[in-house]
């Protein structure tokens, strides 16, 4: 029978700095005479109580957690914790169902960047700043996961990211732990100058702070409606596009270019590859914004910081570009899917996965046309072990299969067809919004059916998670012993 005092313990354990970041957008409703800041705290006892509870209750001599109690461990939190992290929306003076703080806190934490939340412009500091604080937890929780659980686990081709060495998880995970420790420090510090950089160019202290987390998390909470359309600067925009590509990068490239070996992210051919796929967009839907008479200087800015939100999962928006016209409305909708780098805040399907996917079918060609030859597929210069294609080649498959049935759910609901559609990409791919005129860049989530609404936050934890490690769950062959 599957243990689960490990599982409650770590659930507990993480559940205490939770409850202790509930206390910074208290402290920001009571800088500003907000009565909200009793929401805050009463919210912060109550996840520190049941978080204590289950941790004392569930304490255990953990050496290694099994890959069964890694799955159920890994869903188990980005259930809870988004379900605690509701509780300030849900309490708060902002007139939201527990559906909708729900879906707000999930779309945070996953940094999906979905809002259900109307009015920003007056919305009280504290709920702002708690926001953009879900979605700066939620950034390093997915370098983290990337790094130390999915190879672990062998999810959807992530293996080829496991740590070299040793394949025993007592012995990796202290090494693990340590890596994640630097990449935090990374990750805080790129925080700190994006918010630096926010603040030299004209914003707040307060919007600088919130913008930096949300944008390093490539989540794309902003303090305004009008996302970062609303300061109507150039200058903030190009800084918003720098610090969106910093997090789609690997950050494990970061710390070994800080340890003076920089060309691993010079030459990694996901990087390069990430870095191409953007350029050629940026071009092409710039090229078609100015032959329909838009000035070549705003066309290339405009397409460049939309292009890169929207491949980066960050979903900021300067723009409604969901009126550009067909062919940029199509490209914004197949970028979607694309995603940045593995061991990055982003999302989508990875670009790796494609590279994987690419090699494997030029070599299978390649033995169609010589039997008798004996072709390996490579990635960064290194062949791909078979298990590894294989689950790619299921990844996909799963992918296409969720974002079907979520798109059709969300059809059978009563949702009109470009929201079901785009609205089940933004969701399993974590992008934020989606496109047309209910849930495109000017909307929100607000107005969808609370189903709706549950569909999608399911489905912004199945992309979150890479699809197997709840999907597994599912499988009645999974609780057998």
């Amino acid at each position: 029978m599957l243990d689960f005092r490990p599982i409650l313990f770590i659930t507990g354990v993480l559940m205490l700095p939770l409850a202790v970041a509930m206390c910074l957008p208290a402290i920001a409703d009571v800088a500003a005479n907000n009565p909200d800041w009793q929401v805050f705290l009463i919210a912060a006892g109550f996840t520190l109580f049941v978080g204590g509870t289950l941790a004392l209750t569930s304490r255990s001599n953990i050496r290694a957690i099994t890959p069964r109690q890694g799955f159920v461990l890994t869903t188990t939190l980005w259930i809870v914790i988004p379900g605690f992290a509701a509780l300030p929306f849900a309490f708060a003076d902002m007139d939201l169902s527990y559906t909708d703080a729900f879906f707000e806190s999930m779309s945070g934490l996953t940094t999906t960047g979905s809002t259900v939340i109307r009015s920003l412009d007056i919305a009280p500091p504290g709920i702002l700043i708690w926001r953009s604080l879900l979605q700066w937890l939620g950034g390093i929780g997915v370098i983290a996961m990337a790094i130390a659980i999915l190879p672990l686990l062998r999810i959807g081709g992530m293996q080829l990211f496991r740590m070299e060495s040793s394949d025993r998880s007592e012995k990796v995970l202290p090494r693990t732990t340590q890596l994640v420790a630097y990449i935090g420090f990374i990750y805080l510090g790129a925080s700190g100058i994006c918010a630096l950089a926010y603040w030299l160019a004209g914003m707040s202290g307060f919007d600088a702070v919130a913008h930096a987390m949300t944008t390093i998390a490539t989540g794309g909470f902003s303090t305004y409606d009008a996302s970062l359309a609303h300061f109507e600067s150039a200058t903030i925009e190009y800084i918003g596009l720098v610090f969106m590509l910093v997090g789609s990068m690997p950050f494990v490239l970061y710390l070994r270019a800080l340890r003076g070996n920089a060309r691993p992210l010079l030459r990694d051919d996901q990087v390069r590859l990430f870095l191409l796929v953007v350029i050629i967009a940026i071009l092409s839907i710039a090229y078609y914004r100015y032959s329909n008479g838009v000035e070549i200087e705003v066309a290339l800015r405009e397409s460049a910081f939309n292009v890169v939100s929207v491949i980066t999962g960050t979903g900021y928006a300067t723009a409604d570009y969901g009126t550009w016209g067909a062919f940029a409305l199509i490209g914004f909708f197949f970028l979607m899917f694309v995603g940045g780098c593995a061991g990055s805040t982003t999302c989508g399907i990875k670009v790796f996965r494609f590279q994987v996917l690419y090699a494997t079918a030029v070599t299978q060609i390649r033995r169609l046309l010589e039997p008798h030859g004996v072709y390996l597929a490579y990635y960064n210069r290194k062949p791909i072990p078979e298990e590894v294609s294989a689950s790619v080649m299921a990844f996909f498959f799963l992918y296409a299969l969720s974002y079907a049935v979520i798109a059709i759910g969300l059809g059978l609901i009563g949702v009109d067809f470009l929201t079901a559609v785009s609205g089940a990409a933004t969701a399993i791919s974590n992008v934020g919004p989606g496109l047309g005129p209910t849930i495109g860049p000017s909307g929100t989530f607000a107005t969808l059916p609370d189903e709706a609404k549950w569909l999608l936050s399911a489905g912004m934890l199945l992309g979150r998670l890479e699809l197997f490690t709840v999907i597994v769950l599912l499988m009645p062959s999974f609780w057998r012993d």
